[in-house]
């Protein structure tokens, strides 16, 4: 998998609650935004990008937790 920064696209989700943003690869947000392709969450999700994430947006713990021990 790779190191680069991640973005945090938009997916609903029953198992996250409504609204929740996950932690992606950023080179396949564009990709799965024009093409309707899914995408794989670093928590396993797999959604098509619908929106990008704005700052203050709730995050999936799981991605976080993850993108966390990365950082550490």
């Amino acid at each position: 998998m790779s190191t680069e920064v991640l973005e945090r696209p938009e997916v609903k989700d029953a198992d996250t609650g409504p609204e929740m943003f996950h932690y992606v690869r950023k080179d396949k947000i564009a990709e799965s935004a024009v093409m309707g392709t899914f995408v794989e969450a670093l928590c396993g999700e797999k959604f098509p990008v619908t929106k990008a994430a704005k700052p203050g947006s709730p995050v999936c713990p799981k991605c976080k937790e993850i993108y966390d021990s990365w950082a550490g």
